[in-house]
């Protein structure tokens, strides 16, 4: 981003260590990451973090294309945001918004927004002061917890990925990247520059010009443009974009932590060295625990009044940085009752006063109450895994009839504790199987 264009976004302008987040509930919609977001599970199976993966950023996630596109936004949410998601809605094509913590206040409903349509949100600090975020990697790291802080206030999830404002080269030096991948952090740099902040109002064309060379060799491309400040061309230069590498056959994917990091190389040492590290008691405190919060393997519990359901590490899984719970194991601690219909291939859940029938084929949720005549159907994350629906919790804890729900880290384990009133308890009574 320019100094320009950063000064605009200044104008438009406490580490908080217990892991509590309020959640509202809102609607499903398609690759939804509403759920639990825990983003470096997929580490845990390198058996450290921080390990090489298996990386779509680096190599593509399927056999479907060996090229894929990353398309990636900046410094919002802003003005030219909501613009950006409706193209990429008429599109069918998801995206990753590096948001900053200052906007994501001023703009909650655009972070729910970005969040329910399927898109991933990153972490791109909280002010994109660089006098403030390159003068110790202390500030950075404040930066990006008070940002994170802010994200799990709105959405529950506590997002791993970072992009540091105006990219690392010649800001980061191996402190900054030792210390946030030992916190659980994933850096994500890019190497597709649209240059839509190399100065003002860079015309559209020449967005789509840059936007669309794609280094030679290079078979994942991850493309960096701007969604906060003044970049009405880049909406206009977006539609192009997207046409460009449908017809190149590129596959869009969103990035993940667990992937393998797009990084650029540290500037010789020269610019840091009257940089001061942080202290070994510092580190120990703030970074050595960080990445605790997305360890999954320890128990999961959800509080719903007076009944409590505890799953064990091996009674739930991660997939997509969502959390997966059995339908059946957990409507049965429910003490709610579920049946199959194999002409229709869908499983039907009561619990309460309602009712949730789960098609795996269609990856839909459809819910209602015990007398209505209509249900509400959602999309949500499940799979069919020999023999067994997996759901996504917190969708299918949505479907349920929960209005409101907390999430807390502790050492014993995951406990998510569902607030009244449930539209499903209003009715004081239970419905089985007739």
């Amino acid at each position: 981003m320019t100094q320009g264009s950063h000064e605009m976004m200044q104008r438009n302008g406490q580490l908080i260590e217990q892991q509590t987040s309020n959640h509202s509930c809102g609607r499903v919609r398609m690759r939804k990451y509403l759920s639990l977001w825990f983003t470096l599970a997929a580490l845990l199976l390198a058996g450290v973090f921080g390990a090489n993966v298996p990386s779509a950023a680096a190599a593509g996630k399927s056999k479907t294309s060996d090229k894929v596109v990353y398309l990636s936004f900046d410094d919002g949410p802003g003005k030219h945001t909501s613009e950006v998601l409706d193209i990429l809605r008429d599109e069918d094509v998801p995206a990753t918004f590096y948001v900053l913590g200052e906007q994501a206040e001023r703009m909650p409903g655009m972070i729910k927004r970005i969040a329910s349509e399927g898109h991933v949100i990153g972490n791109h600090t909280y002010n994109h002061e660089y006098k403030e975020l390159y003068r110790n990697f202390q500030t950075f790291w404040q930066q990006i917890k008070r940002t994170e802080d802010i994200i799990n206030n709105i959405l529950g999830i506590r997002p791993a990925l970072v992009r540091a404002p105006g990219g690392t080269y010649g800001h980061f030096d191996h402190t900054y990247f030792d210390l946030l991948k030992k916190g659980g952090y994933a850096v994500m740099d890019w190497n597709v520059d649209s240059g839509d902040s190399k100065r003002r109002n860079v015309p559209a064309s020449d967005i789509v010009a840059h936007a669309t060379d794609v280094p030679a060799g290079v078979s994942s491309a991850v493309v960096l443009m701007h969604d906060g400040g003044a970049h009405a061309e880049t909406v206009k230069a977006l539609p192009d974009i997207i046409r460009y590498y449908k017809q190149q056959g590129y596959r869009f994917e969103v990035m993940q932590a667990s992937d393998k990091p797009v990084q650029f190389q540290v500037k010789p040492a020269v610019k840091y060295k009257y940089r001061q590290s942080p202290s070994a008691s510092w580190i120990a405190k703030h970074v050595n625990t960080n990445a605790e919060q997305w360890i999954v393997a320890k128990p999961l519990k959800i509080q719903l009044g007076n009944m409590t359901v505890e799953l064990k590490p091996d009674e739930y899984r991660i997939k997509d940085q969502t959390i997966l719970v059995p339908l059946r194991g957990y409507m049965n601690k429910l003490e709610g009752s579920i049946s199959w219909d194999q002409t229709s291939g869908t499983a039907t859940t009561w619990w309460k006063d309602r009712i949730v029938q789960v098609n795996p084929a269609m990856g839909t949720l459809t819910s209602k109450r015990l007398h209505d005549q209509d249900g509400q159907t959602v999309q949500a994350v499940m799979e069919s895994r020999d023999g067994t629906i997996w759901v996504s919790a917190g969708d299918l804890i949505e479907q349920l009839g929960a209005k409101k729900y907390t999430v807390q880290s502790k050492g014993s384990g995951w406990v998510i504790t569902v607030e009244p009133p449930w539209t499903s308890m209003e009715h004081r009574h239970f419905y089985s199987i007739i």
